[in-house]
């Protein structure tokens, strides 16, 4: 794993259209590159871990258990992008950095 000297962390909650929440983790890199994490079962380690991998800064890509099949689910267990933008929350967030 690199440095931490390299990039920002944010984590956030938001409300998802079926009522449950979410925690959301943004990793901004000095470069410009970000990935995003998120964990239904509001683990903000799982999330960190997901955005930190999806920058190249951990790694292992990190397993998740499935909690409501929710599309962001099953799409990061099919190692597909992660469709954010069905949930409008999401679009809502405000990000420091």
């Amino acid at each position: 794993m690199k440095s931490n000297r390299n990039h920002f962390i944010h984590t956030q909650s938001m409300r998802l259209a079926s009522g449950h929440e979410a925690l959301v983790t943004r990793v901004l890199k000095d470069d410009g590159g970000t990935g995003f994490g998120f964990s239904l079962q509001l683990d903000a380690t799982q999330a960190r871990h997901m955005a930190l991998y999806e920058v190249g800064l951990w790694p292992e890509r990190p397993r998740i258990t499935p909690v409501i099949a929710h599309p962001w689910e099953t799409a990061w267990e099919a190692r597909k992008p992660v469709p954010w933008q069905i949930e409008p929350a999401f679009s809502r967030l405000e990000w420091l950095a």
